[in-house]
C-alpha cells in the first residue's frame, strides 16, 4: 500500500477504525467547497508574533509521528514561543491522535484541567 499522509496506512484497524476513517471522510466531503478553498490562504499566515501575548495556560499535545504537521517543524517549535506552555509529545502518535491515541490525550487533558 503506498503511504499516505493520514496514517491509515500504518494504523489500520489496530488504531483507526474503518468506521471512524469513513466517519473522517464523511465530515471532509461535507465542508463548504467554499470554505475549504477559501482557507488555504491563510496556511502562509506567519502567527509567530502573536504567540508572546497569550496570557492563559495553553496545553499543546502533538504526535511525533505526524505525517501531516510534523512535529519538528510545528510544534516542538512552540516551547520558548508560548509563556505558560504545557507541552506533551505523543510518541508513534499521528495526526489525529484523540482517535489514536486516547490513552495518552485523555489523561493530558485531565491533568492539564485539574491544574
Amino acid at each position: 500500500m503506498a503511504e499516505r499522509p493520514d496514517d491509515v496506512d500504518v494504523l489500520r484497524p489496530a488504531r483507526i477504525s474503518g468506521q471512524a476513517w469513513q466517519n473522517s471522510f464523511n465530515v471532509a466531503v461535507a465542508a463548504s467547497a467554499h470554505a475549504a478553498y477559501a482557507c488555504v490562504g491563510t496556511w502562509l499566515t506567519d502567527f509567530r508574533a502573536d504567540l508572546s501575548k497569550i496570557d492563559v495556560p495553553v496545553l499543546l499535545v502533538h504526535g511525533d509521528a505526524d505525517r501531516i504537521l510534523p512535529c519538528a517543524a510545528t510544534a516542538a517549535r512552540l516551547p520558548g514561543l508560548i509563556k505558560d506552555l504545557t507541552f506533551v509529545t505523543v510518541e508513534g502518535g499521528p495526526h489525529n491522535i484523540a482517535w489514536t491515541h486516547p490513552e495518552v490525550v485523555n489523561p493530558a487533558l485531565l491533568d492539564f484541567l485539574a491544574k
